[in-house]
C-alpha cells in the first residue's frame, strides 16, 4: 500500500521532533571544556521575576541540569517554600537519560510535602515541597519548572549564575520587570573574568545573560563561593513584608520601620511570668547580671525548633507563645529573650545576620532585607554584648564560630544600624596543654594531660562534653591518631562558663609507643598535639586564600624516659617565623632521666594572594616535620 504523500510529510515531521527532542539534551552535545572539573553542568538556568506591584511578585524558574555523578545531585535543589503569603503556582520535573530520552516525569502530587519545622505547632503553615528522586544511572539531565507568587516583595532572589565549585554553566538568564514608582535597585560583584552581559537595562526591566562559565575548582583555604562568584543583589525601596508596606532607603529608615511594623507588639508576657522574672532578680541593679540570669532561665527553660529566617517568616512570634509552649525558632527565642529583659528594665535589639561558620556579612552598601538568623544585642557602653539565644549550652556573651567577626543589622527604636561583631583575635583562640607521660623499658606509654582551649577553640571543644561514652572515645582515638594502640583510661571535663574556657583532663596508655630495635628505642617527642595537617600542593592557584581564624597553642609536657636506657638523639631546639605565623620547640634535659618538652605554635588570620600560598604550604610543613621529630634512646 503506498503511503499518500501528506502522511509521509506528517511522519517524518513526527520522527525529525522526536529525534530533537532526544538530542536536545544529550549529554553528548555538551563541550569537553564545560565537562573538565565538573560534578554537574547547568545547561540552562532561568528565573524570570515580575514584580507587578508593592504586594505581588511572580518568579518561575526553569532549570536544566545534567548531573554527571552522584557529587552533582545537590545542584538539582529542587525545592521551594511557602507560607501563608507565598504560594507554590506549579512545579514539576522530568528526567533524561544521558542520551537526551525521557525516561520519568514527575508531577506536583510526586514531590515531598513538609512542614520547615517537624512536627512543631509554633510554625505549621510554614512548609517546603521538594523533590526526592534516586538517579539509577549517570549521566542523566533533569529540566525542573517552577512558579511562585508571594505578596512578599521586601526579599528578591539574588542571581548567582554560578551557583558553586566544580559546577559549569552553558547559559544562565536573569529578567526582571517591575513598576517604575517602586524604587528599584541592583548591585553587581565579581563580573570580572566571567562571561556575563547585561542585555536590558530600564527603569521597568533588568536583564542579565552568562555563558560558556568553566566548572572551578575549590581550591583549599578558598575563601567562600559568595565572595569569589559573581552575583546581583536587586531590592525595591517600597517593599511588602508580614502585610505591612515598607520604605526605606537608608538602614536606618530600614531598621525603624522593622521596629514599627514587623516587632511591635510581639514581647507581651503573661503577669505571672512578669511577676518570676522581678522575684528572679530580686535587688540586682546591674544591667549585665540581670542579663546573665534572664539569659540564664530562658536557656533552662526553652529549647530551639531549626527553622530559617525567612522560611518562617520575618515576624517573630509572639512571646507569651514561647512562654507557654518553651520553643522556638531564632527569631522567637531572641525575641522572647529580649520580652523578658524588659521587664527588669534592661534594653536589648533584635539583631539580623548572616549564620554561618563561615563568615559572611549583611551587604552594608545595598539597603535590603538580608539574613537567616537572628540574635539579640545587649548595649555595653560603647559595645554590645552578644546573646545567642538558641543554645542551652554557650555562655552569656560568648558568639563562637556561628555569628563572630561580620557586619550585622542591630534594630533599634530609632533605626538600624550596621555594626560588627566581636572578633576573637588570633591569641585568643588559644589551648594551653600541660601534661606528662613516662615511657618503660618496653617502650610502653602512660599519661595524663590537662587541655584547657578559650575562643574559637573552645566553640570546638565544649561539645565533647555532651557526647555519648563511645563517641568520646572515638573523639580521642581520631585527635591522638599518630598514638598507636591508644586507651582512654578516664575522662572528666571542667565547662567554666564565667572565664569562657574548657579544661580537658585525660589519661591515656599506649603499648608499645616506642620502636624498639637492637637495643634502641624510638619513639615521636610530641605525643600530645602533632601538627598533622596538609596544605595540598596546588600547581597555577588562581584564587587568594584566607586563614579565616588564627589560633595559638602552648604545650608545655614534662617525659620520664626509662631507666634502662640513655639519651643518643634529642632534636634540637627549633624556631620558625613567618608572615603566617610563629613556631618554636624546647627540649630541657633534667638529670634524672627526664626532660620538659615545650612548643608554642601561632597561626594569623589573614587573606593572602595565591602567590603567597606555596610559602604558606612550606610553613605547615616545617612545623608538621618537627612536630613529628622522633627522639632515639640506647640501652644502657
Amino acid at each position: 500500500m503506498k503511503i499518500k504523500p501528506v502522511l509521509t510529510v506528517f511522519f517524518i515531521f513526527l520522527f525529525v521532533s522526536a529525534r530533537a527532542q532526544k538530542n536536545e539534551y544529550s549529554s553528548l552535545l555538551i563541550k569537553d571544556s564545560l565537562k573538565e572539573n565538573a560534578n554537574a553542568v547547568v545547561r540552562l538556568n532561568q528565573i524570570d521575576i515580575l514584580i507587578s506591584s508593592q504586594r505581588n511578585m511572580a518568579i518561575n524558574s526553569t532549570r536544566v541540569i545534567t548531573v554527571l555523578n552522584e557529587k552533582g545531585l545537590s545542584v538539582i535543589d529542587a525545592v521551594e517554600n511557602y507560607n501563608k503569603k507565598t504560594t507554590v503556582k506549579e512545579i514539576e520535573a522530568t528526567i533524561y537519560d544521558g542520551s537526551g530520552k525521557e525516561i520519568k516525569k514527575i508531577k506536583r502530587k510526586d514531590f515531598k510535602d513538609n512542614s520547615a519545622a517537624g512536627g512543631s505547632t509554633l510554625f505549621s503553615d510554614s512548609r517546603y515541597v521538594y523533590l526526592d528522586y534516586t538517579p539509577t544511572q549517570y549521566p542523566f539531565t533533569i529540566v525542573y519548572e517552577s512558579k511562585l507568587e508571594t505578596s512578599t516583595t521586601a526579599f528578591i532572589p539574588q542571581w548567582y549564575p554560578l551557583s558553586n565549585f566544580f559546577v559549569s554553566v552553558e547559559k544562565s538568564v536573569l529578567n526582571i520587570s517591575y513598576p517604575d514608582n517602586l524604587g528599584f535597585k541592583k548591585m553587581e560583584f565579581n563580573f570580572v573574568n566571567f562571561n556575563i552581559q547585561k542585555t536590558v537595562d530600564t527603569s521597568t526591566q533588568l536583564s542579565y545573560t552568562a555563558i560558556n562559565i568553566p566548572a572551578q575548582k575549590q581550591e583549599d583555604y578558598s575563601p567562600s563561593y559568595s565572595s569569589l562568584f559573581p552575583k546581583v543583589m536587586t531590592g525595591l525601596e517600597h517593599f511588602h513584608l508580614e502585610g505591612v508596606d515598607g520604605k526605606a532607603k537608608t538602614w536606618k529608615e530600614f531598621g525603624q520601620w522593622y521596629f514599627d511594623e514587623i516587632l511591635s507588639g510581639t514581647t507581651s508576657l503573661p503577669e505571672g511570668t512578669i511577676q518570676k522574672m522581678k522575684v528572679l532578680i530580686g535587688d540586682e541593679t546591674d544591667p549585665i547580671k540581670k542579663a546573665q540570669l534572664i539569659y540564664d532561665y530562658v536557656q533552662k527553660k526553652s529549647r530551639y525548633v531549626s527553622i530559617q529566617v525567612g522560611i518562617g517568616g520575618w515576624k517573630p512570634m509572639f512571646a507569651n507563645d514561647v512562654d507557654r509552649l518553651g520553643y522556638g525558632d531564632c527569631k522567637a527565642l531572641t525575641n522572647y529573650t529580649k520580652a523578658l529583659l524588659e521587664v527588669v528594665g534592661v534594653p536589648s535589639y533584635n539583631t539580623v545576620l548572616y549564620g554561618d561558620r563561615q563568615k559572611k556579612d549583611i551587604e552594608s552598601q545595598f539597603v535590603s532585607m538580608q539574613g537567616n538568623h537572628m540574635i539579640l544585642a545587649i548595649p555595653n557602653g560603647d559595645d554590645y554584648i552578644w546573646l545567642e539565644c538558641t543554645s542551652q549550652d554557650a555562655p552569656f556573651g560568648f558568639q563562637g564560630t556561628f555569628t563572630d567577626d561580620r557586619d550585622v543589622l542591630v534594630v533599634k527604636p530609632d533605626g538600624g544600624e550596621i555594626v560588627h561583631t566581636q572578633k576573637y583575635i588570633d591569641k585568643y583562640n588559644s589551648q594551653f596543654s600541660s601534661g606528662n607521660y613516662s615511657l618503660d623499658a618496653n617502650g610502653d606509654l602512660t599519661g595524663e594531660i590537662d587541655i584547657v582551649s578559650k575562643g574559637s577553640q573552645y566553640s570546638q571543644k565544649e561539645p565533647i562534653e555532651n557526647l555519648q561514652p563511645t563517641e568520646k572515645e572515638e573523639h580521642y582515638k581520631q585527635y591522638w591518631n599518630t598514638v598507636n594502640n591508644l586507651k582512654i583510661n578516664n575522662l572528666s571535663f571542667l565547662n567554666d562558663k564565667s572565664s569562657i574556657s574548657f579544661t580537658e583532663k585525660v589519661q591515656i596508655s599506649a603499648v608499645n609507643y616506642g620502636n624498639l630495635l637492637s637495643g634502641k628505642m624510638m619513639f615521636c617527642i610530641n605525643a600530645y598535639n602533632q601538627y598533622t595537617g596538609i596544605v595540598k600542593r596546588i600547581r597555577n592557584r588562581k584564587n587568594s586564600f584566607e586563614i579565616q581564624r588564627g589560633f595559638f597553642d602552648q604545650d608545655e609536657i614534662n617525659i620520664a624516659l626509662p631507666q634502662e636506657f640513655s639519651i643518643e638523639f634529642l632534636p634540637t631546639n627549633f624556631e620558625l617565623k613567618s608572615k603566617f605565623g610563629e613556631y618554636r620547640t624546647e627540649f630541657v634535659k633534667k638529670q634524672d632521666n627526664s626532660l620538659v618538652y615545650k612548643r608554642t605554635l601561632f597561626i594569623k588570620k589573614g587573606m593572602y594572594s595565591n602567590n603567597e600560598y606555596n610559602e604558606y604550604r612550606l610553613f605547615i610543613e616545617q612545623v608538621s616535620r618537627n612536630d613529628n621529630a622522633k627522639m632515639i634512646l640506647t640501652k644502657i
